[in-house]
């Protein structure tokens, strides 16, 4: 299982930090207000450069996606997967899914630190 945790620097770019188990053990602890979303994408389906809608993490359910910064650092989640996505300012990151699979995720909202 990866956990990987975008977020954005003082440089203003969005950067990837691996997590692990017990850093994510504390993280899902901070549930905040808000919906569970369960998010479908279609194979090639892509998002350009965006901002996290929120502080949340991402719990992938199937198919494969990646996820690219500016300085072109990439990681490709499947299921099982954990993106923590607290990248709430600057820049952003990108979003792809990868194959033929259709893409499930949930998305659950994380409290304010």
């Amino acid at each position: 299982m990866q956990i990987v945790r975008v977020y954005a620097g003082d440089d203003g770019e969005s950067h990837f930090e691996d997590l692990t188990a017990d850093q994510l053990a504390e993280i899902v602890n901070r549930v905040g207000e808000g919906a569970i979303n369960l998010t479908t994408r279609p194979p090639g389906h892509f998002v350009d450069y965006h901002l996290a809608p929120r502080r949340q993490y991402v719990l992938h359910l199937a198919g494969i996606a990646e996820y690219e910064t500016a300085d072109g650092s990439t990681r490709r989640l499947g299921a099982g997967d954990v993106l923590v996505a607290e990248d709430l300012s600057g820049r952003g990151h990108t979003a792809r899914s990868i194959g033929d699979e259709q893409r499930y995720s949930l998305g659950i909202p994380l409290a304010d630190q």
